[in-house]
């Protein structure tokens, strides 16, 4: 099959860009049947921005009571009311006995 340039609008920013045969091809290779709907500056941005999600700052932290020990901790979550939360040692000790050997 025979691929030819095609002239696409991206759905982001509205710039025309071209879809090259030879990336027509590599899509082909890889399954991909549906062409970009983006241009190569806006998927870049796209998936600078989806990596630097985990980057939104230090996450907030909860200060609670291990329901094992009693020691006062901090967790990188909101706790829900009714389930027991632990210390990182706790936490680790009872991991590694529900581990199976």
């Amino acid at each position: 099959m025979a691929f030819a340039d095609k002239n696409l609008t991206c759905r982001d920013c509205g710039v025309q860009f071209v879809f090259s045969a030879g990336e027509q091809e590599f899509y082909k290779s890889r399954g991909l049947e549906n062409e970009p709907g983006r241009c190569p500056d806006c998927r870049s941005a796209r998936r600078q921005g989806r990596l630097g999600a985990s980057n939104k700052g230090p996450r907030e932290k909860s200060k609670v009571t291990c329901a094992s020990c009693g020691t006062e901790a901090e967790v990188p979550f909101q706790p829900r009311s009714g389930r027991p939360v632990y210390c990182d040692a706790c936490f680790a000790k009872m991991r590694s006995q529900r581990q199976p050997q």
